[in-house]
């Protein structure tokens, strides 16, 4: 089958606040520890000997801009900031631990996913439906282009909510995990039918980071 439009999933590095084990919102988030950096260059390493893209997309969180300028510098693409790619917005819980989110919640956002679960923060499902909006519009500009987003793990989520048309509540059940620095690969392909159907290539491919120390 005919690959017409890729799209090409990446997870920041290692951060600060993965580390720490907080919420990293846009005012909590301190960029990536310097294994990050590491486990970035050699995504960025692989990309470009294994799959070059057209054009780079990033969150505006600071772990994935700076995930966003090693890729860029690597690949040799301009980065466009999106801001409906964003990671959930963490309300008042932003800076604080995960732990204590959780157990206060009663769980993760995904557990009860049309509740905020802090004060102002989106609920999971308000997350899903911002950040699906945002990648749908990015597939339609890039007809026939491999897309490269610099995001999150939940931007992994998003793109498997909308691509296989996941129904509200579905993340009560089901889960996507996704390392730093990993790669997930959606390929929309055209049969011999004319029938067009997206097809996942792989997912969480972290085969580059066997060389970080």
């Amino acid at each position: 089958m005919a690959v017409i439009t890729s799209l090409l999933l990446t997870r920041h590095g290692e951060a600060h606040c993965n580390v720490a084990g907080v919420a990293g919102g846009q005012r909590a988030c301190t960029g990536l520890t310097e294994h990050g950096r590491q486990q970035v260059r050699l995504l960025a390493e692989r990309l470009r000997t294994e799959e070059p893209a057209d054009v780079l997309y990033a969150s505006p969180r600071r772990r994935t801009l700076e995930s966003a300028d090693i890729l860029s510098a690597a690949l040799g693409l301009e980065i466009h900031v999106e801001p409906g790619l964003s990671g959930p917005d963490h309300g008042q819980a932003d800076g604080q631990p995960w732990d204590e989110i959780k157990a206060s919640f009663g769980g993760p956002p995904q557990s009860d996913p049309d509740r905020p679960y802090a004060a102002d923060s989106e609920t999971w499902n308000q997350y899903l439906a911002r950040a699906g909006v945002a990648l749908r519009g990015l597939i339609e500009r890039h007809q026939g282009q491999r897309i490269l987003i610099a995001g999150h793990g939940e931007t992994t989520d998003a793109a498997a909510t909308l691509l296989l048309q996941l129904p509200p509540g579905s993340c009560t059940r089901i889960g996507f995990q996704t390392d730093h620095a990993a790669i997930t690969r959606w390929h929309m392909q055209r049969n011999r039918l004319g029938q067009q159907l997206w097809i996942l290539g792989n997912h969480n491919d972290t085969r580059h980071l066997a060389r970080t120390p």
